[in-house]
């Protein structure tokens, strides 16, 4: 089973679109998102749509879940929660209740595990982004999969989990070695934070037991255009694509 993974499309169109194409040309059997389609960018009713479409599995972002009254929000930062008080009235209703029913993590009987934050509490939302965070799983370690795929830190991050400790994988592709859990953060499609601005996917051979972090460019101007055209979305959300910060 190819798996074609990807995360944090935060309203952004032209990426979704982007990576979408490029999973078509990979031929990958099955796609997954890891949620945060909406928040922060100018399109999220159409980024619900075509997700909706084209996901085998679509599991709770932070996001979605402040947009869809199922979390506080009240302490994130202003510019975030006017954008997602904005997207709460803009989307659909079914998109609304769609939001509602993602579940907090999709177990595959393959082993393939798929969720936004780490997988130790599933509700807090926490973000796993270092070796030292990684080590947080420890516990349950037992209860990984062979692969657990996360998003949230908008990072490309890896790290294979030994049952004692973890260690930070440095590479953009590799097999995966028995004797290790791996947690994979796929990065962001909308709003990448690693200072590189193309839309980050992933694809997952789970026979082959192969991953790989892939990139794609998209036109960046025309959605910051639409993000500066909106009022209740700051400025900042449409500046920060050109650095990918």
């Amino acid at each position: 089973m190819r798996y074609g993974i990807f995360s944090d499309t935060h309203a952004n169109l032209p990426a979704l679109e982007a990576v979408l194409r490029e999973f078509e040309a990979a031929k990958v059997d099955k796609l997954v998102c890891l949620g945060d389609t909406v928040g922060y960018g100018p399109q999220p009713n159409e980024c619900c749509k075509l997700v909706r479409e084209v996901a085998e599995h679509t599991v709770l972002g932070n996001h979605d879940a402040a947009v869809a009254g199922r979390m506080d929000y009240s302490y994130y930062y202003d510019a975030a929660r006017e954008a997602l008080d904005h997207h709460a009235g803009l989307l659909d209703p079914d998109h609304i209740e769609w939001l509602k029913s993602l579940p907090y993590m999709v177990k595959r009987e393959d082993g393939t595990h798929f969720c936004h934050g780490s997988p130790v509490d599933l509700e807090e939302f926490e973000y796993i982004f270092s070796v030292e965070q990684a080590e947080a799983c420890l516990p349950i370690w037992a209860e990984l999969g062979r692969a657990t795929f996360i998003g949230h830190s908008h990072l490309c991050k890896s790290f294979a989990v030994a049952e004692q400790r973890a260690y930070e994988v440095i590479t953009d592709q590799f097999e995966l070695r028995e004797g290790f859990r791996y947690i994979i953060s796929v990065g962001s499609v909308g709003q990448p934070r690693d200072h590189d601005p193309r839309a980050s996917y992933t694809i997952y051979d789970e026979g082959a037991g192969t991953f790989e972090f892939r990139r794609v460019s998209y036109d960046i101007d025309a959605v910051a255009a639409q993000i500066f055209a909106q009022p209740r979305l700051s400025d900042s959300f449409g500046a920060r694509l050109f650095a990918g910060v």
